[in-house]
């Protein structure tokens, strides 16, 4: 064992058996990961990050990889028009908050845009141009869902240019997210996790994972820096669940804010991936090691279960205060659906675009990944332009 200078204050016989387990590259601890990483190293192994998915087959066979986020067609239009309802509140806390007068800029620079939007939005916009797969038949709807939201916004902001007393959090709710604005973003929240979902079940069902062996790291940043750090609070694990069709034991999945991770391969270039795949490996393969020797050493006490968190159920009209997701009981649940969009907002924990993947993709194992039997909350049966 390699020897240091260590301070006064230490005990080199005590550190030197510390070291001895962990907290050096020839410790005991070390050895046990490397061997059971190369235990492991024929099981398949997905990794997914905040914008893409591989999966390594194991037995040295070469990764695939499937973005899934940024390169998602209509994301960012659709993801524009969803945060039309936080721009106003942002306007709403700038005036009365902080006081501060550069509201009145902010405002008309947002209607200049809204105004944009508006008119570039069209059926042949989504059905030719954005063309999503998963939208297809409901591009008439979409346009028709835009065109009224920016049509809302608009007034409300002119109305709050001409009398800024007209801006504040009344006017907000009655005025402006009562015109449906707040199903809006329920819908369109729904259509963006309807999509990559679709993407990745399929994607999923053509690579044959064998989920009862398949590792599973959910890598790095996943939106917000405090969001996605939990399986019941990430997005995509929702959707790796999903294209398991449930089988994947929840202790099989791993989540990992600090591993390492790759970025969206260019030109099919997938060296960086490729680089990878030992250590994330070692991340999933390691931790299963400790969480083993829970068993070896203490067989008598009670076992660990990974669960899903209570769900709370707001058919109870009592529930004032919640601290996990409530459960949806159809596309026309509001109450619960408009309690996620709250909740996506005051929970740090929750990812703001991931308000009702979760919902989607069990509604999409259910269609059997087929997007035109699935409704829509929020744009199936609504007529905009009424």
């Amino acid at each position: 064992m390699t020897r240091r200078t260590m301070p006064a204050h230490e005990s080199p016989e005590l550190v030197d058996l510390y070291t001895t387990y962990t907290a050096a590259p020839d410790s005991l601890g070390a050895r046990l990961a490397r061997t059971a990483t190369a235990h492991g190293a024929s099981d398949p192994l997905v990794v997914a990050t905040s914008a893409d998915f591989a999966l390594y087959p194991g037995g040295g066979k070469p990764p695939t990889v499937e973005g899934f986020r940024y390169s998602t067609r209509g994301f960012k239009e659709l993801a524009g028009i969803s945060h039309l309802g936080p721009a106003l509140a942002s306007l709403v806390q700038l005036k009365h908050r902080y006081g501060d007068e550069e509201w009145l800029a902010e405002a008309r620079r947002l209607l200049s845009q809204v105004e944009r939007a508006r008119a570039a939005n069209s059926v042949e916009l989504w059905r030719d141009t954005i063309a999503v797969e998963a939208y297809r038949g409901r591009e008439q709807a979409i346009a028709d869902m835009i065109d009224h939201t920016c049509a809302v916004t608009a007034r409300y902001l002119r109305a709050a240019l001409a009398d800024g007393d007209y801006l504040n959090g009344r006017t907000l709710r009655s005025d402006y997210l009562a015109t449906g604005v707040d199903r809006m973003m329920i819908a369109t929240f729904f259509l963006a996790g309807m999509d990559i979902s679709f993407r990745i079940l399929r994607w999923f069902d053509e690579q044959e994972v064998d989920w009862d062996r398949a590792m599973v790291v959910i890598a790095g940043r996943q939106g917000r820096p405090t969001a996605g750090v939990t399986w019941n609070t990430s997005s995509i694990a929702a959707m790796v669940r999903g294209a398991s069709r449930y089988r994947l034991p929840l202790e099989r999945m791993y989540m990992a804010p600090h591993a390492p991770t790759f970025a969206t391969p260019v030109d099919g270039d997938l060296s960086e991936v490729i680089a990878l795949e030992e250590p994330l490996r070692r991340i999933w393969l390691s931790t299963r090691a400790t969480v083993e020797m829970g068993e070896l050493m203490f067989p008598d006490q009670p076992r660990y279960v990974p669960g899903q968190a209570d769900v709370p159920d707001l058919v109870d009209a009592g529930i004032v205060e919640i601290s996990e997701m409530p459960a949806i009981h159809g596309p026309d649940d509001w109450p619960a659906l408009v309690a996620r969009l709250r909740m996506v907002l005051e929970d740090p924990r929750q990812l703001l675009s991931g308000c009702v993947t979760d919902y989607a993709v069990s509604q999409l194992v259910a269609a059997g990944n087929d997007p035109a039997k699935v409704v829509v909350p929020g744009l199936d049966g609504v007529d905009y332009r009424s």
